[in-house]
C-alpha cells in the first residue's frame, strides 16, 4: 500500500463520520442572530417613526408657518426637521436592499468552529417604506404656496418647490436600486398568470405600481405650479397688476379732470359706481410708461363685450334678476345672493387697490370711489332704516381674504389661464383615486403577507461546520407588519384630505365666484350665447351657491384677542405658576384667548366713524379719544388723563390707563357676570351694548400691546416694556385683593392713574349707564385712531397670522 494513501483514507473516514453527524445551532449563536436582526428592525422602525413625527412637524409648520414664523423656537424646529428628514429616510431605505439583511457569523467553541448564515428577504416592507416616503412629498407639496408678485416692489415671491422634486427623484432612485430592479421592471408588466408566477412576483407587481405612482403625481403637480407661476408673473391681472392699477387710477383721474367732472356731496345725487378694475386686464393692450404699465384705451375695446373688459360699474349696473343666482335664490328663499355677489366683486376691486398700496405704489382712490364707498356702504340703510354694519365688515373682510389668498396660497396663480383650475382639479381627482386604490391594494397585500407571517422581514438561517454538511434550515420573522400598514394608512388619509381640500378650495373659492360673475357679465352682452344658456346658467348658479365655511374662513372667523393687566382672582396653583414661569422664560406674550366679536362692537365702531366724519364734513379727523369726551359734561371731566400721559403723546399710556379703569368699572358693577363679554340670548339693552363694546375693545387694545405692539403708533419696544411693567406691578398689588385697590400701594404711575380714573367712573353722578356710554365712545374712537398706519409690512404679517381687527379698520 502506498503510504501516502493512509492520511487520505483517514480524512475520508472523518468526513464520512461528519456526514453522519446532525448539525445543530448553538443557543448563543441563535441569540446573537436574533439580537442583531431585532436591533436592526427596531432601529429602522424607530427612525421611520421619528421621520413621521418630523413630517408632521414640517407639514404643520408649513400650513401655519405664517402665523408662527415670528417665534425663533418654531423656526429652529422646522429647520431641524427639514434638514434631518432626507438623511433619515435615505438610511432607512438603504437598509432595505436585498443583500443588506444577509447575516453570517462565525463562532469558535469547544467542538470547533461553527458558522451561522441567514438569508433575509421582504417584499411588502420596502414597498410600504418607499410609498410612504413619496406620499410624504405629496403631503408637503400640498402646504407649499406659489406666489407671483411684482419683483421690483413686492416681497415674498415664491416659486414652485423644486426641492420636493429633487427628494422625489432621490427616493425613486433608492426604490429602484434597493431591489435589484424587480420593482422597477414591474412598472412595465401588466399581465400576470397565477399559474406561472408565485405570490412574491404578484406582490412585487402590485407594489411597483403603488410605489412609483406618487412620483408621477408629484411631478405633475410641481409642473402645474411652475407653469402657473411662469404665466402669473407675466400676467397683467396678477404679477404686474399693482403697476397697472397705479397707471389706471392715474388715467381715471386725468380723464375726470379733463372731462370737467364735478364731484358733489349732495345726498340726493345719484351714486355712480367707479369703473374700478375687476377682471379682464390680460385681454387689453398695455404699454410701458415711466411709472409702469397703462392701458391703451380705445372706444372699440370699451364697447366690445368679447374683449372681456369687466369693471365694477359694469357689474353694479346688472339687474339682480340677470345674475345666475336668481333661480336658486328664490328656491332657497334667499334673495340676498345677487347683492352679495356684487359686494364680493367690490371687495375684489378694493383688493387690487390695497395690493397696489402694499407694493408701495402711490395708489389713491379718486373722489368718486371714496364717495361711492361712503354712500353705498357706510351711510346706506335698509328698509327698516337701520345701517347694515355686518355688510361693511364683510366687504372689507373679503378684501383682506383676497390679500391673504394672494400672498399665502397657490390658488390665485392658477387663474393665469382659465383652464389651469380645471387641470389642477383633475390632477387632484387623480390623486384622490390613487389614495383609494392604494388603500385597497395595501389591505390586499397585507392580507397576503399575513398568510406568510406577520413579520416585516422573513429570514431563513442554518448552521454549518468546516468540512461538514449544512444543518436543516430554520425560519424566523422579525418586526411586525402593522408598523408598515398603520403609518401608511395615516399618511394616505392625510394626502386624501389635502387633495379633497384642494378640490373644494377651487370650487368654493371666492376667486372662482368673481371669475364666474365676470364671465356671466360678458356673456350677457353676447345674445347668441345668452339665448341658449339654460344649462350653462344652472351650472354657473350651482358653482356660485357652493360654500365651505372651513375653507373660506378668514380674519380668524371674526375673532379678536383678549388680554388684561388686571386679574380678579389670580390663581396660585402649581400649573399656573409653571406656565407663568415658562412664559417669562421664553418671553412669550400674555394672552387670554380669542373670542367672537359681538355685533355691538361693530355698531359702536361704525357709529363713531359716521359721527366723526359727519361732524367734520366727511374728512375723518380722528383723535386719540378726546373728541368723544367733548360731547358730554361727564366726558369732559376725564380730560385730565391726557395731561398725565406725556401731554397725550403716549398712546400706550392712554390705552393702559383707560383699560385699567374699564376693568375696575366692570368688576364693581358686574359681580355676577364679570367675565361675560358676549351677547346673551335675550335682547340687550343700550347700556349692555355699550358695556359689550367697551370691555371688548379695552381687552383687545391690551392684547395689541402684548402681542402686536408693532401695529400701534408708539415704538414697539416702548409699548411692550410698558405693558409688562404695568402688569407686573398690578400682579404685585392685586395679590389677594379686589381690583379697586388704593393707588398709593402701586409703584407705576400708569397704574395709579388707571385706579384714579376707575374710581371716578364708579362714582360718576350720572350713573353706570353714562359711564359705559363714555367708555364705549372713547374706545371706539381710540381703535379708529390707532388703525391708520404706515407700517404696511406689519399689517401684512398680521394678515398672514389670521388677520386683526385693527388691520381691517
Amino acid at each position: 500500500m502506498d503510504p501516502r494513501s493512509s492520511p487520505a483514507s483517514g480524512v475520508s473516514s472523518n468526513a464520512a463520520a461528519a456526514l453522519q453527524e446532525e448539525i445543530y445551532c448553538t443557543s448563543a449563536a441563535v441569540e446573537a442572530f436574533y439580537g442583531t436582526m431585532g436591533r436592526q428592525i427596531w432601529l429602522g422602525n424607530a427612525l421611520l417613526l421619528s421621520s413621521a413625527v418630523m413630517t408632521g412637524v414640517m407639514v404643520g409648520i408649513d400650513s401655519y408657518r405664517r402665523r408662527y414664523q415670528h417665534h425663533h423656537f418654531t423656526r429652529f424646529i422646522y429647520l431641524g426637521a427639514n434638514t434631518l428628514f432626507l438623511p433619515i429616510i435615505s438610511y432607512v431605505v438603504s437598509t432595505l436592499r436585498d443583500s443588506s439583511n444577509d447575516y453570517v457569523n462565525r463562532q469558535v467553541e469547544d467542538g470547533g468552529a461553527m458558522i451561522l448564515a441567514a438569508l433575509c428577504s421582504s417584499t411588502f416592507h420596502p414597498c410600504m417604506v418607499i410609498t410612504w416616503a413619496l406620499l410624504v412629498q405629496m403631503a408637503a407639496l400640498s402646504t407649499c404656496s406659489v406666489v407671483a408678485t411684482d419683483s421690483r416692489r413686492e416681497d415674498g415671491k415664491e416659486g414652485p418647490p423644486w426641492e420636493l422634486l429633487v427628494r422625489g427623484v432621490w427616493i425613486l432612485y433608492l426604490g429602484a436600486s434597493i431591489t435589484n430592479g424587480r420593482f422597477f421592471h414591474g412598472l412595465f408588466l401588466f399581465r400576470f398568470s397565477p399559474s406561472k408566477e408565485n405570490q412574491s412576483v404578484l406582490i412585487a407587481l402590485i407594489c411597483s405600481k403603488i410605489m412609483f405612482a406618487p412620483f408621477a403625481l408629484l411631478f405633475a403637480k410641481i409642473w402645474l405650479k411652475w407653469y402657473s407661476f411662469h404665466k402669473a408673473r407675466k400676467s397683467s391681472a396678477l404679477g404686474r397688476n399693482p403697476s397697472l392699477v397705479f397707471g389706471y387710477m392715474q388715467q381715471l383721474q386725468q380723464e375726470a379732470s379733463s372731462g370737467g367732472m364735478v364731484m358733489t356731496d349732495d345726498e340726493d345725487a345719484p351714486t355712480c359706481p367707479p369703473p374700478l378694475l375687476v377682471m379682464g386686464e390680460d385681454r387689453r393692450q398695455v404699454e410701458m410708461k415711466p411709472w409702469g404699465y397703462v392701458f391703451i384705451r380705445s372706444s372699440s375695446d370699451d364697447n366690445n363685450p368679447a374683449a372681456g373688459w369687466v369693471t365694477l360699474d359694469r357689474i353694479w349696473k346688472l339687474d339682480n334678476n340677470m345674475l345666475p343666482t336668481t333661480a336658486l335664490a328664490l328656491a332657497s328663499a334667499s334673495a340676498s345672493a345677487a347683492p352679495r355677489l356684487k359686494d364680493l366683486c367690490l371687495s375684489f376691486a378694493l383688493f387690487k387697490l390695497l395690493r397696489g398700496r402694499l407694493a408701495r405704489y402711490g395708489v389713491v382712490a379718486d373722489a368718486n370711489t371714496a364717495r361711492f364707498f361712503w354712500r353705498s356702504l357706510l351711510l346706506l340703510k335698509d328698509d327698516a332704516g337701520e345701517h347694515d354694519n355686518s355688510r361693511v365688515f364683510r366687504v372689507v373682510s373679503d378684501e383682506l381674504s383676497f390679500i391673504h389668498d394672494y400672498y399665502y396660497s397657490s390658488i390665485p396663480v392658477s387663474y393665469a389661464k382659465w383652464w389651469l383650475p380645471l387641470l389642477n382639479i383633475f390632477v387632484s381627482l387623480l390623486s384622490i383615486g390613487y389614495c383609494i386604490v392604494a388603500a385597497y391594494f395595501t389591505l390586499v397585500l397585507a392580507d397576503r403577507a399575513h398568510k406568510r407571517g406577520r413579520g416585516q422581514i422573513h429570514c431563513s438561517f442554518w448552521c454549518s461546520k468546516p468540512h461538514a454538511l449544512v444543518g436543516e434550515p430554520l425560519y424566523k420573522e422579525f418586526g411586525n407588519s402593522y408598523m408598515d400598514v398603520l403609518p401608511e394608512f395615516v399618511l394616505i388619509a392625510v394626502v386624501l384630505v389635502a387633495e379633497v381640500r384642494d378640490v373644494f378650495s377651487y370650487i368654493c373659492s371666492n376667486w372662482t365666484k368673481v371669475a364666474l360673475v365676470c364671465h356671466w357679465a360678458c356673456a350677457l352682452q353676447q345674445p347668441h350665447r345668452h339665448s341658449s344658456s339654460s344649462i350653462h346658467r344652472l351650472a354657473v348658479c350651482l358653482l356660485l351657491k357652493c360654500k365651505c365655511r372651513i375653507l373660506n374662513q378668514h380674519w380668524d372667523a371674526g375673532k379678536t384677542g383678549q388680554c388684561s393687566v388686571l386679574v380678579l382672582r389670580p390663581s396660585t396653583g402649581i400649573t399656573t405658576a409653571l406656565v407663568g414661569g415658562l412664559r417669562r422664560l421664553f418671553h412669550l406674550p400674555d394672552v387670554k384667548g380669542k373670542v367672537k366679536m359681538p355685533a355691538a362692537v361693530k355698531a359702536c365702531i361704525l357709529k363713531a366713524l359716521r359721527s366723526d366724519a359727519s361732524s367734520s364734513g366727511r374728512q375723518c379727523l380722528l383723535g386719540n379719544g378726546t373728541a368723544s369726551l367733548q360731547w358730554s359734561q361727564a366726558g369732559r371731566s376725564f380730560l385730565w388723563v391726557w395731561s398725565c400721559c406725556n401731554g397725550g403723546s403716549s398712546t400706550s399710556e392712554i390705552i393702559l390707563t383707560w383699560h385699567i379703569a374699564t376693568c375696575i368699572l366692570e368688576f364693581r358693577h358686574s359681580a355676577a357676570h364679570r367675565h361675560d363679554t358676549t351677547e346673551q340670548a335675550f335682547s340687550p339693552t343700550p347700556n349692555q351694548h355699550n358695556k359689550f363694546a367697551a370691555t371688548h375693545l379695552s381687552r383687545y387694545c391690551a392684547y395689541l400691546m402684548s402681542w402686536s405692539p408693532e401695529l400701534l403708533p408708539d415704538e414697539e419696544a416702548w409699548s411692550r416694556s410698558l405693558y409688562e411693567a404695568v402688569k407686573e406691578d398690578a400682579e404685585r398689588v392685586m395679590a389677594g385683593r379686589h381690583p379697586s385697590m388704593p393707588p398709593e400701594r402701586s409703584n407705576h404711575q400708569v397704574l395709579k392713574n388707571g385706579v384714579r380714573l376707575g374710581k371716578q367712573l364708579v362714582e360718576l353722578v350720572e350713573g353706570e349707564d353714562m359711564a359705559w356710554a363714555v367708555l364705549a365712545g372713547f374706545w371706539a374712537e381710540m381703535i379708529l385712531y390707532i388703525a391708520p398706519s404706515s407700517n404696511l409690512e406689519e399689517h401684512k404679517r398680521a394678515i398672514a397670522r389670521g388677520g386683526e381687527l385693527i388691520t381691517l379698520l
